[in-house]
């Protein structure tokens, strides 16, 4: 027993380090169950072929559907300009020197849309950049306030976000993605305020200390006042430049899409004019332009509504009992459908206001599909990594202590959750795992316990988005990467939003839902 509870030991910290590091979890995952395995002497083959792999596959064909549509609607977001149009009409709205504001509202509306954070990062990327010189804000506090937006409240809090966060537990608890949605908008405003609150106040901080936006970054002062971009490019001039790479550039609001992460983290690109001095800050774009992009981003909600509530209860859905079916209820995959309807629409929404860009959009939806296949495997692998770990006999004593911690289902669900989330670095990893491992003793325990599934649905995926968030997060260092900071910069404010602002989130809910139920 000891030697299984070492190998899980070293397999964990061999799987954090190596994805620290930047290596493809696809590739990791295999490797850290691998020495696992060994350690406990288990039947290497046979772990990998009965184990690792139908869970895996599961796990693809659960939701590799909602992975390449929501790719192709953020690509094809990407590509009309939307994502652009939407975030700029929201700077025009509340004025760049609510830059921190702007800044989180629109990854937030972006997110809760739909659109993956790969495409919001690198949507929201040079419209932070325009928006915080005008402000003059110390550009330490653009990832914390583009982190914010994207991997906290909309996520996973919002009730009806379609990411795939709020999506997973619909499988576990026979939820829906509006599960507690009172609950869900109490807690996704708490940490809303909390989190801008913090943001507000470093900038009053760093502004007191004399700290601004033309201050050099670590990576500027290494160049000698010449800052590499994510790429790794130096910009035109000898002069100092701005963290994109461009030589004394106003990066143009709206202008167009930029190019998206393979995944990974490691490429981006930014449309970008030189002029002699900085321009101020202004869009190519209208109002009437912001609220089209508005569009899509209502078509996807308001489908996944209307399947939610009125589409699917109304349809006769009896021949899912059938074996041919996967012998099963409405329940089990009324979340899956209507968010991917959702995104159907979206997609469909987008075609019909862009009719002149067919032929590019059609390239976008290849592209979108190929961009769906890496973050699919990787949360798969992961997936097949915990059903090894889980089907290790030494794994009953890790089992016992997580419920040992707590009788009470939510609490032992959340504490699961979040802590299997901090090693993976992984949201959706650490909910699949967790729920996967243990959603069936959880849902037993919560209706013994009288406690609501939708409550234990909506803290179970606010608590995903907590302790993922520790500095090994994949998309924590391609957020740094493509904002040309370091995590000594910038990841005291990210922690902040993202971890500690998440968990008093989740706190807030648990009480709440134990307290008063769903509502």
């Amino acid at each position: 027993m000891v030697l299984g509870l070492t190998g899980i030991a070293l397999s964990l910290i061999l799987l954090i380090t190596l994805a620290y590091r930047g290596h493809s979890v696809v590739a990791v995952a295999p490797l850290a169950a691998l020495v696992a395995i060994l350690f406990a002497g288990a039947p290497v083959l046979a772990s990998y072929t009965q184990i690792f792999m139908p869970a895996m596959g599961g796990f693809i064909a659960n939701f590799f559907p909602l992975f390449v549509t929501g790719a192709i609607f953020g690509k094809l977001m990407s590509l009309s300009g939307f994502a652009q149009d939407l975030a700029n009409w929201i700077s025009r709205a509340l004025g760049p020197n609510r830059a921190i504001l702007v800044t989180v509202l629109a990854t937030a509306l972006l997110t809760y849309g739909g659109v993956s954070a790969w495409v919001v990062v690198f949507s929201i990327f040079p419209i932070a950049m325009a928006l915080f010189e005008k402000a003059d804000i110390p550009r330490r506090l653009m990832p914390a306030a583009i982190a914010l937006g994207i991997f906290t409240f909309a996520t996973a809090a919002l009730p009806g976000s379609p990411q795939i966060h709020n999506t997973i537990p619909t499988l576990y608890f026979g939820t829906n993605t509006f599960a507690a949605p009172l609950l869900g908008v109490v807690a996704g405003v708490v940490v809303f305020s909390l989190g801008l609150a913090w943001l507000n106040w470093r900038r009053t901080k760093l502004r007191a200390r004399g700290e601004s936006f033309s201050d050099l970054t670590d990576a500027e002062r290494r160049n000698g006042g010449a800052a590499h971009g994510p790429d790794g490019e130096t910009g035109a001039s000898g002069g100092v430049t701005r963290p994109d790479g461009t030589d004394r550039t106003d990066v143009e609001v709206g202008a167009g899409p930029l190019e998206e992460s393979d995944g990974e983290g490691t490429a981006v690109a930014t449309r970008s004019r030189t002029t002699t001095d900085p321009a101020p800050v202004r869009s190519t774009g209208t109002a009437g332009r912001g609220i089209v992009g508005l569009l899509p981003v209502l078509a996807v909600v308001l489908t996944n509504a209307l399947m939610t509530y009125l589409i699917l209860p109304a349809l006769d859905t009896r021949y899912l009992a059938e074996d041919a079916y996967g012998a099963t209820d409405l329940s089990a995959v009324a979340g899956l459908w209507s968010v991917t309807s959702g995104m159907v629409i979206g997609i469909v929404v987008i075609f019909a206001l862009k009719l002149g860009s067919i032929r590019e959009f059609v390239s976008g939806i290849s592209e979108g599909a190929k961009n769906a296949v890496l973050p699919a495997a990787t949360t798969a692998s992961e997936i097949g990594y915990g059903a090894v770990i889980a089907s290790i006999a030494a794994f009953v004593v890790i089992r016992d202590g997580i419920f040992a911690i707590s009788d009470n289902a939510l609490v032992t669900s959340i504490l699961s959750t979040s802590g299997i989330a901090a090693v993976t670095g992984s949201a959706s990893g650490g909910l699949t795992i967790s729920l996967e491992t243990f959603g069936e003793e959880l849902s037993v325990l919560a209706a013994d316990q009288g406690i609501s599934m939708e409550v234990m649905h909506r803290a179970t995926a606010m608590a995903a988005t907590g302790l993922d968030s520790l500095p090994h997060n994949g998309a924590i260092i391609t957020l740094l990467l493509v904002c040309g900071l370091s995590h000594r910069e910038s990841y005291k404010d990210i922690g902040v939003v993202t971890v500690l602002v998440p968990l008093v989130g989740v706190a807030v809910t648990a009480a709440l839902g134990l307290a008063f139920g769903a509502f």
